[in-house]
């Protein structure tokens, strides 16, 4: 069951949409599936009897083998990704008047984390169907005197051109942050993702590579930006409670305006267990990926994008594909859930058409962003799926497009 970390790879039956067959009967098989170990546990739970649940020794181990892993100076813990993000769109001087170039194909949050500045989000279009990570041409082609920084997004764990996108921004002396929430230990060019611009953001949410349940860091080579993260994280705070408990006197004094964007040991301590098993896990899920895309390719009606040669360096975090008839994909999906117990999404819903934003940019169209959009379909995919169960999730697909 989901969550519960007892999947096996016993057969389960296919259920083709033939009469007589009854979905409801069968175990779903998820969209995503955290399995929780052992030695998660006991990690956790030394961290409660250690009485100090606040940030702390842990947080700062967990920032530490982070930072090494990813080949950073600094990573700085923090309660979300979204945090992360509004912390890096700060460093980079983004405020009121300014303008960020940033896609509208991903998660409300990189557009958000512009708006919490002050500043305005401006939308460019996506490459194409191939490659749904924002087009560097349209990106240079929305730059004003206004624009004060560019936001790459590594959609699914594959690397946007954020090595153009960085001389790009080199250029026209703009800061490039990486929303890297789909990325851990992915690379571009044998370099990890989330290192090109001034600062990427990671995700620790429940159903990412790395997950916690909530959480997320930002990483930076820079010690001006990590040591503004780590001050505005905590109220902009000059002593906090950690520094006392480590023995700091006095009182302190709040310089700037900040936030309560710490993360707690607790959820540290889990980061930090789990992300010793985050290689392992992402070469199963580059292996269960290869699998998909070659079984994929022989039916008609739908496309996957990228290519087989970019899941080597990516962290592979969803499966998308993409139906031939985007009229098709509503009822392509309930009849997965419904006829085959097999759960899907939509990443993304076009940030430019939520209702919030559509109020302030009511003629905008991206047509390659809504394309792509009106055509995907996340499936399931998770390091410890079975054979079975994605033998199930190909055939449903076969059998539900080709209808």
């Amino acid at each position: 069951m989901p969550g519960t970390g007892t999947s096996t790879d016993t057969p389960s039956p296919l259920v083709t949409g033939s009469p007589g067959l009854d979905a409801a009967s069968l175990e779903s098989v998820p969209l995503f599936d955290l399995r929780v170990t052992e030695d998660d546990l006991q990690a956790v739970a030394d961290t409660l009897r250690s009485g100090w649940l606040s940030s702390g020794a842990r947080t700062q181990a967990f920032e530490e083998a982070f930072a090494a892993q990813l080949g950073a100076r600094h990573a700085v813990a923090v309660s979300s990704c979204t945090a992360a993000l509004h912390l890096a769109y700060l460093a980079a001087g983004v405020g009121p008047g300014d303008e960020v170039i940033v896609p509208s194909y991903t998660f409300t949050a990189t557009a958000n984390a512009i708006l919490y500045c002050g500043a305005t989000p401006v939308f460019a279009d996506v490459i194409g169907l191939d490659d749904p990570s924002i087009d560097p041409l349209e990106v240079e082609r929305r730059i004003t005197p206004r624009t004060k920084a560019v936001a790459a997004v590594h959609f699914g764990g594959y690397a946007a051109p954020v090595d153009d996108l960085a001389k790009l921004c080199e250029d026209h002396r703009l800061a490039l942050i990486e929303d890297a929430a789909h990325a851990p230990s992915a690379t571009l060019h044998g370099r990890k993702l989330g290192t090109f611009g001034l600062a990427g953001a990671f995700s620790l949410f429940s159903n990412k590579v790395l997950s916690v349940g909530e959480g997320g860091l930002l990483a930076t080579d820079s010690d001006a930006v990590a040591s503004m993260a780590r001050r505005l994280r905590s109220h902009a705070m000059t002593l906090t409670s950690w520094d006392k408990h480590q023995g700091a006197r006095g009182s302190y004094d709040v310089p700037a305006l900040g936030f309560n964007y710490r993360i707690d040991e607790p959820r540290s301590a889990l980061a930090l267990s789990r992300l010793r098993r985050l290689e392992e896990e992402i070469a199963r899920r580059r292996d269960l990926t290869l699998r998909y895309r070659a079984h994929l390719s022989d039916i008609a009606g739908l496309s996957v994008p990228f290519a087989d040669a970019a899941v080597e360096t990516s962290s592979c975090y969803v499966m998308a594909i993409l139906l031939n008839d985007p009229g098709a994909r509503d009822a392509v999906r309930l009849r997965l859930r419904e006829n085959h117990g097999v759960q899907t999404s939509i990443f993304y819903p076009p940030i430019h058409l939520f209702s919030a934003y559509r109020a302030r940019f009511p003629d905008l169209s991206l047509p390659r962003t809504e394309d792509i959009s009106n055509r995907e379909i996340t499936i399931p995919l998770f390091s410890h799926m079975t054979t079975s169960q994605q033998d199930r999730v190909i055939q449903a697909i076969g059998y539900e497009v080709r209808q």
